[in-house]
């Protein structure tokens, strides 16, 4: 029996079409888009299209609010980090005791090393369908808050949080808005212009482009500070010169992702939905978790009643099959995820 892999919120497989546009960028593409040469004119173009391609299938007004980075985890630090800076005043974060260790992990240090001067974090908790209670949110939310950071879809549950109504609250609160939308984009639309989001991370490798490149979407007008100086290069707000064929590939897999995204809310969920009705049927004392009516149509979570997830893992490793017990990020880790 072949192979099956279902961990594909850890990591996806790139797409035979992603890997023939980057070949090019590997060998006659090499020139560097920030020198005023011919080679280095056709990398910069093609840099353009990849920045089009992510504009689309964000919504995003202004191909110049694409700041291309090495990873979600870099997009999400970049966010954060420069809110504080921008807001040197406002010294709290609201974010969700459910985030990727990316942001929770950042939010645990910051907390730690800037107590003394007056920082708190707020972390909002959900319920048995991992849902947020909007009423906490509410309370927390205040003219000290310099950033919300809540991710779009749970990366475990994939339950989907109420962002663009968080971000609206935020706002009225003169609040940054920031999601880690690493596993959303590309599963559900999304249209940034009809939002108050001020701020967005994808990573490329979830979407079925190489690992190593990342979106940061800052939204026009939003106060900014970049995490990396130096160089010129994406306007001045990352620098360091730009992985031209990781980018490329990322370009082509938003291109290809708008082109699936009914395919993924139709097909894929239905999949889903047989794969957890059969596993529920025929394996006593399991349930399966998240928010049924609001979830990634992709992701499916099973609890297993008085047996631990690594022993399921290892069975299911033995018959060819992959899946995990929780975030990549922490599935190396005997901590709960």
């Amino acid at each position: 029996m072949a192979d099956i892999y279902l961990d594909n919120n850890a990591t996806t497989k790139v797409d035979p079409q992603v890997v023939e546009a980057m070949l090019p960028f590997f060998t006659e593409q090499f020139g560097n888009p920030s020198s005023m040469h011919s080679f280095g004119d056709r990398v910069g173009k093609a840099l353009k299209v990849a920045r089009n391609q992510v504009q689309e299938l964000l919504g995003a007004a202004h191909e110049s609010e694409i700041i291309f980075t090495s990873c979600g985890t870099e997009s999400d630090s970049t966010a954060i980090l420069s809110a504080l800076k921008a807001f040197p005043d406002r010294r709290e974060i609201i974010t969700t005791a459910v985030e990727h260790p990316a942001v929770l992990t950042l939010c645990g240090y910051l907390e730690k090393q800037l107590v003394d001067e007056g920082y708190i974090i707020h972390r909002l908790h959900v319920d048995t369908k991992g849902r947020l209670d909007l009423r906490e949110y509410r309370k927390r939310l205040s003219e000290k808050t310099a950033i919300v950071s809540v991710m779009w879809a749970n990366n475990e549950t994939g339950t989907i949080f109420p962002v663009e109504e968080m971000a609206e609250l935020a706002r009225g609160h003169g609040a940054l808005f920031h999601t880690d939308a690493v596993q959303a984009v590309g599963k559900i639309p999304i249209n940034l212009k009809a939002t108050s989001i001020d701020m967005l991370s994808l990573s490329g490798h979830k979407l079925h482009a190489p690992k190593g490149v990342g979106v940061l979407y800052v939204r026009r007008g939003t106060r900014f500070r970049p995490l990396l100086r130096g160089g010129h290069q994406e306007r001045g707000r990352r620098a360091g010169t730009e992985n031209s064929a990781s980018i490329v590939g990322l370009g082509k897999a938003a291109e290809l992702a708008m082109e699936h995204l009914v395919f993924e809310n139709t097909c894929v969920k239905a999949m889903r939905d047989r794969l957890e009705q059969a596993i529920l049927e025929a394996v006593p004392n399991c349930f399966a978790t998240g928010d049924a009516s609001n979830r990634l149509p992709n992701t499916s979570n099973i609890a297993f009643e008085y047996v631990e997830g690594e022993g399921i893992l290892l069975l299911l490793n033995k018959e060819g099959i992959a899946a995990s017990s929780g975030s990549a990020c922490t599935s190396g880790s005997l901590e709960p995820s």
